[in-house]
């Protein structure tokens, strides 16, 4: 069977989607590393394994040649963008004083904190640059340089240089999904293993909302300055034009 490699995005279904394979696939055919900081560029895909799945670095994915399916799957980038903060927020609430002040809790302690202008827009450049890392045109990011950290590399270079980028390393992935198109997945996987997931229905680490409610216009009403929501939204605006290029569902019109 072709090796099967899920290169999760944060915030698009991804942790259903891990746990659907690994029950088909056999967690002991599953790859432990499941965060790029885990392992070395050259270790994300250790060999031996059927699944790969996780926040991974993918530099080396044409180590694997044909034999591999390899999938992502977005979602609206402003949507992205606004679970993921309020994934955080939540998940910083869940945490006492002392585990705030651990130094791996840094981001959580100042989601808690601060005010949405402060965290995103202030800070110093290390904190700056953790936020372009994780939520600024995150997709074209990734895609252009194959790297979940990858947003200073890429820092300098035209918008229109970027999407192109960005547009040829997606299209080095065998399949690009949508939340939408989540159903598309579920017959592919079932093709490729002969076994069925359920992931159109199911999600796994969701967030405190119902499915289908828009967090976007929750989040924008939370920053306090106009300037500061537009730059937000530029957060998105490469990412949406990628996603046109591409013709993937599911962009806010």
């Amino acid at each position: 069977m072709k090796k099967i490699i899920f290169l999760h995005i944060p915030k698009t279904a991804g942790q259903t989607v891990h746990s659907e394979l690994s029950r088909v696939i056999g967690e002991d055919q599953t790859s432990p590393i499941r965060v790029h900081t885990q392992a070395p560029d050259d270790g994300q895909f250790p060999p031996g394994y059927t699944l790969y799945s996780g926040h991974l670095d993918w530099a080396n994915l044409g180590q694997f040649n044909a034999n591999r399916f390899a999938f992502t799957i977005l979602r609206d980038p402003f949507e992205r963008i606004a679970s993921f903060y309020f994934y955080l927020h939540q998940k910083s609430r869940a945490l006492d004083a002392e585990a705030l002040h651990h130094p791996s809790n840094i981001g959580l302690k100042k989601i808690k904190e601060q005010t949405v202008d402060d965290y995103f827009f202030g800070g110093d450049a290390h904190w700056q640059q953790f936020i372009r890392d994780h939520y600024d045109n995150f997709y074209c990011s990734y895609f252009a340089t194959r790297k979940v950290r990858g947003a200073a590399q890429i820092a300098d270079i035209p918008t229109s240089e970027l999407i192109d980028l960005a547009q040829n390393g997606a299209e080095q992935l065998d399949r690009i999904y949508s939340i939408e198109t989540l159903g598309a997945l579920e017959q592919d996987i079932a093709q490729l293993t002969g076994q069925q997931i359920s992931i159109v229905e199911k999600r796994v680490n969701a967030g405190p909302k119902s499915l289908g409610t828009k967090r976007w216009p929750q989040l924008l009403e939370r920053l306090e300055s106009d300037a500061n929501k537009q730059k937000l939204a530029d957060f998105s605006a490469n990412d949406v034009e990628l996603m046109q290029q591409l013709r993937i569902q599911g962009v806010l019109s």
